[in-house]
């Protein structure tokens, strides 16, 4: 090789290739950029989806499981307003009828109560004249129906009674009774009272 020649390999001066050009068409890169993208995008909108669909069916069964607790809670709460009742109406004693009188419309309201204010008098001339004393001695309540608004309860009680017409001999008595019952601003109270046999049996 002649002085003037030149070695393309070791002279800098020489041109250096240029590197290979994409030749990829500009669309078909933009539509594999777009499938890749929209995969992805795809994905995150699967999980959101399957995400909000688990947050739904847990909010549904949480309020239904609230609802259930909610019910449940009224439910005792008027059984054991029915049983406090119950020994309320059934154990008096004609020599402090007072507190008898205030006993049962505290704790009663709407048609019950009117029922009882209006016939309080009468009642107290009949107990005090036959001398009437009932204890309760024992006390069974279930309820039949309710809601979280209104309820109706069952109620047994089982009695001793003394008055004039027993000799002042105690007796044994039952009482049963169908109580109903509303929720007033969270307590239960009595509006209405079903009795088969009469709650007083003074002779």
């Amino acid at each position: 090789m002649s002085s003037d020649e030149k070695d393309p390999i070791t002279d800098s001066s020489a041109p250096v290739a240029a590197p290979a050009a994409d030749t990829t068409p500009t669309a078909d890169r933009e539509k594999s950029w777009w499938r890749g993208r929209t995969g992805s995008l795809a994905a995150r909108v699967g999980v959101a989806a399957v995400l909000c669909a688990s947050l739904a069916t847990s909010v549904v069964f949480y309020v239904q499981n609230q609802d259930s607790k909610d019910l449940l809670r009224a439910q005792e709460q008027a059984r054991a307003a029915a049983c406090q009742y119950g020994p309320v109406l059934a154990d008096y004693d004609s020599k402090n009828l007072d507190t008898y009188f205030k006993g049962v419309l505290d704790g009663s309201t709407g048609d019950w109560k009117k029922q009882f204010e209006s016939t309080s008098a009468e009642l107290r001339e009949v107990l005090t004249q036959g001398e009437v004393t009932s204890e309760v001695t024992d006390t069974q309540c279930a309820i039949r129906t309710a809601d979280e608004d209104a309820a109706e309860a069952i109620v047994v009680i089982r009695q001793t009674i003394t008055s004039l017409g027993t000799q002042h001999k105690p007796k044994p008595g039952q009482l049963s009774m169908v109580l109903s019952l509303r929720n007033d601003d969270g307590r239960w109270l009595v509006e209405k009272v079903n009795s088969p046999t009469p709650p007083v049996q003074a002779q």
